[in-house]
Order: C-alpha cells, then structure tokens, then sequence
C-alpha cells in the first residue's frame, strides 16, 4: 500500500493479532493510532478514566482469552493506568499497554508530560520497554503478544514516542516475526505425572482445587473430564469458577475449610498458596497433608510450604495427562462427608434467601438476579461483603464467566470489566455487581456507556458503608471511633439517570424482581440501588 504513518502500523500490526477494540482515554500524544485504527476496522472505545482503560483492557482478555489492548497518553495518562495494570499481573492476565512520549528529540529538556514512563512500569509487566524506530512498531507488538501470553501471562507495556507514530514507513515492510496460533503450554514432566497419580490412587481423601490459570489452558475442558473420572470434590477459584456444571456432583464451595482441614492428599492447580488459602499452612490444611502442586511459573512450585510433587505445566494439560495415566478414582465415604458439610453451610443461607423482609437481605437481592441470569451471560464483581455473596449465591457455568479482580483485590474494577466484556460478547447480559463504596471510584463511567451503547446493568447492594473494613474497626475501636467507613444510603441510580441510562431504587423487598426486570429490559445501561438489610453472613471476608 505504500508508507504510512506509526500510528497506521501500530492499527495493522494489533489486528493481525485478532485485536478488535482499543481502550482509550485521548491524549495528543497517541491520537495518530487512533486515526489508524479507524483504516483497520478497529473500535476505538474511549473512557473517563485511565485506570478504565486498562481495567476493560484486562477485562477483554479475560472473556476472549486473548491479550486486550489499551493505549494512554505521556504522563498522568501512564500513571493513570499503574493501579489496572498492577491488577492484571497479580490476577496473570495478558494485556498491551501501549503508552505515548514525548518527542525522542526532546527527551528530558522538559517537554510536556515527559517522564521515565518505561522504569516506572517495569516492577509490575512482564516486559517494559521503549519501541526504538517506527520501522520496528510490529516487530515489538508481535514480541509484546508473545510475551504477554507466554507462561503466566501478564501486562505487556510499549512506550511509542510522537515522533516515533508520526513518521511514516513502508506498510509492507512485515517483520520475521508472526503471531501464533496458539501461544506455547507447557506440559508436566512425565515422572511427576506418574507420582501424581500413585499419590492419588492410593489417597482416602483427596481433593481438587482448581485456580485462575485453567482459562488459559487450551484444555479447559480438562476440568469437566477430570470430574467424571474422579468422584472426589473439586473447588473452584477464580477465573476457574465456571469449568464446572453448577450442578455437578463433585463441585463444592461452601465445604472447602472443612476439606482441607481433613484431606490427606491436595491437588492444587494454578493458584498460589496465599492468604485465600491461608499460606497452605495449619489449621486450615491437615497439618500432614499431601501436596501436589501445578502451575505455569516454576519458581511459585513450594513457595510458602513444602510440597511433595511441584509439577511446572498448564493446568489442562497436566489434567490431561494425570487423567492418561489414571482414568478414574472413587472416595464415595469421603465425597458423602463433604457433601453433608456442603448441605449443611446452605441450609444457614437458605432463610435468608427465602426471606420476604425489607429492606432485602444480600443473599434474597443475589438470588432473585441468579434467577434472570441466562446461559451466556457474564457477571463482574467489584466490591467487597456482597460481591462476597454473590458469589457463593450465583450458580455460573461455562459459557458464562465470573469476572472478579484477584488477589490484588483492586476496587473499582467493575466498568472497565464491563464494558469490554459486553463488547467483546454482545449477546450476553453483562451484569456488575456492585458494593456502594465502589460505585464512587469511577461511576461515572456510566457517561461512557451511553454515550456508545455499551448497555451494562449494575446491581449495587447499598449497607451505606465499607462494610467489610467497618465491621472489623467497630469490633476493635468501637462504633464512635470508627471513622471513615461510613457512607450515606445514597441515590447512585441518579447518576446513572443523569447520565442518559436507567435508573431504579429499591428497599421494599417486593420491588426488587420487577426493578431488575425493567434494568434487564431496559436495552441501555442500567442501575437498581438496592438498599440492603447489614448481614453478617460474609463477616471477616475479603472478595477476590
């Protein structure tokens, strides 16, 4: 086609990669990748907010399992984007950062927003560096996509000076580097998988708890095929959470303390040993368990405690081969214990589900939006006690998606998460559960979503506080030294009204049902606030 400017091969070079969306906030400085994105057909979907940006580019990669992409301005635009780009690397999530700079000529004589963008994101990407020449703008997305999705994935960030996206190259100079298929995954070292299944073969009570890297395992269905042949119990964490039928006999959530305070043999796949399985130490786990542990990074493999098998692959591949080497395990005594344990914990939430008082209770509000959920959709959480919940309450199975942030535990996920997942799957009802404390981190966001039809329907449960800090502070200070977790029973749906969307408030337990129903029907964004009775169902917990 000729020569044309870096900003046009920036375009072409994300959509040989599959990109579809670019996630922005506009800045002066990238506004030449916009204007090739319009020439490739790729969507330009701007925010009010940075941290949105990385946020939905994250909460892309997630629904699509590809790497999302977003692109910032010098400076502020950078840091900005620090906190969503932090999430995605403890959460392992691939995602290209691409952030603009100041002339080259120019650097540090002052320029404006000139700043040493490719230090400041080093400690928290798989990779940080500054693209070099415009002729050399695919080859470095091509090696940011590899390396963003090798192993663990994670972030990615490419610095692109003005200069740099101004001048113009040849379109059909095309580097030797080519996207792949599929990025590379390791399998297990065949030893440990034999040692693996002689360890389960002989455990009287074994479990499976299942992490966030089996979404990017080429074999999720590993998970399903391994819970047919092992009739033991599985829990599910993270971005595993829908690798199970809701229904499935060997899925279990409510049970997993008493599981692993009694296991004597547990199998761990892609998630660490922290703090939301308490450091794999005692009384949370049998203190002489057996562990075998699997993950995409070898040096996380007995990190924390001892292991008696660390085995370096992706999770379904691993499934698959331990499934090759033992095709089927009963423990029917031991999967009775767990289920009456299971049966057990429900039975506590059930009143609560099927209570008729008002203002409604958080299980009563999950339950009824549980009931309009179809078999495609997708729910994000951001807050903490009643994403906590909902958790626990909505039964989610593939190809439905739980979004959450991860272990960072970063609040104010949730618009980001939403607008790239509706985008990214437009047919599905893309559902944010909200706590009131993070409406107020970027609500409005809201503008955004009507302003480009991106219909997303919040449900906020509204205890008019940080209640999952407040509770510990008023049990340790007391009430009238607990400051700074309070907050009013505030109109949030107003803002979503002003904004153009629907808006709907609810405190009579009554009006719930058709208030999500109106926000279902609505066809453009959406909030019902619901006013929520306090509940100490989820006391003590954190959301991630």
């Amino acid at each position: 086609m000729g020569y044309v400017h870096g900003g046009r091969i920036v375009a072409q070079a994300l959509k040989r990669h599959g990109t579809t969306h670019l996630f922005t906030l506009c800045g002066g400085h990238i506004q030449a990748i916009y204007d090739g994105c319009l020439d490739e057909q790729i969507r330009v979907v701007d925010v009010r907010h940075e941290q949105t940006a990385g946020h939905a580019a994250d909460g892309y990669a997630r629904v699509t399992g590809r790497p999302g992409v977003c692109a910032v301005t010098a400076g502020p635009g950078v840091t900005d984007v620090v906190t969503a780009v932090a999430n995605a690397q403890r959460a392992g999530v691939p995602m290209i950062v691409i952030g603009g700079a100041g002339p080259k000529l120019l650097t540090d004589m002052g320029s404006l927003q000139d700043m040493d963008h490719v230090n400041l994101m080093r400690p928290i990407t798989k990779w940080s560096v500054q693209v070099p020449e415009t002729r050399r703008i695919a080859e470095y997305i091509d090696a940011a996509f590899r390396v963003a999705q090798q192993g663990v994935p994670g972030p990615v960030f490419l610095e692109m000076p003005l200069d740099l996206l101004m001048n113009v190259h040849d379109d059909a100079d095309l580097p030797a580097t080519a996207p792949f298929a599929e990025p590379p995954r390791p399998g297990g070292d065949f030893r440990s998988i034999e040692r693996a299944a002689a360890l389960l073969r002989g455990a009287q009570r074994p479990c499976f708890l299942i992490g966030s890297q089996i979404r990017w395992s080429p074999m999720f269905d590993a998970v399903a095929r391994a819970a047919e042949a092992f009739e033991v119990p599985f829990f599910l964490n993270g971005m595993a959470r829908t690798a199970l039928k809701a229904n499935h006999p060997q899925l279990f959530s409510r049970s997993r303390k008493f599981a692993l305070a009694q296991a004597d043999v547990v199998f761990v796949f892609g998630t660490p040993f922290d703090f939301r399985v308490d450091y794999g130490r005692s009384p949370t786990w049998a203190s002489d368990v057996k562990i075998v542990q699997v993950d995409l990074e070898g040096a996380e493999l007995g990190r924390n405690r001892r292991v008696e098998i660390g085995i370096h692959g992706d999770s379904g591949l691993v499934l698959d081969q331990l499934l090759s080497e033992l095709s089927s395990k009963k423990a029917p005594e031991w999967l009775s214990a767990v289920r009456a344990e299971e049966t057990k914990r429900r039975a506590k939430m059930e009143a609560e589900i099927d209570s008729n008082d008002s203002p409604p209770n958080p299980l009563r509000v999950c339950a009824e939006l549980g009931k309009r959920l179809k078999p495609n959709d997708i729910v994000v959480g951001d807050g903490g006690d009643f994403v906590a919940t909902a958790a626990y309450v909505l039964k989610l199975e593939w190809p439905q998606l739980w979004m959450d942030p991860g272990p960072l535990g970063t609040l104010g996920v949730g618009p980001g998460y939403a607008m790239a997942a509706k985008l990214a799957r437009p047919d599905a009802n893309v559902v944010l559960v909200y706590g009131d404390g993070s409406f107020g981190l970027h609500g409005l966001e809201f503008e955004a979503m009507v302003r480009q039809n991106i219909p997303v329907i919040a449900v906020i449960g509204n205890d008019a506080g940080w209640t999952q800090i407040r509770r510990g502070q008023v049990d340790i200070y007391g009430a009238e030294r607990a400051v700074a977790t309070a907050l009013e029973y505030t109109r949030y749906e107003k803002v979503v009204e002003a904004c153009g969307g629907f808006g709907a408030y609810v405190e009579k337990v009554e009006d719930l049902g058709p208030a999500l129903d109106a926000a279902f029907a609505a066809g453009k964004p959406a909030c019902v606030n619901v006013k929520i009775a306090k509940s100490d169902f989820r006391k003590g917990a954190i959301s991630v």
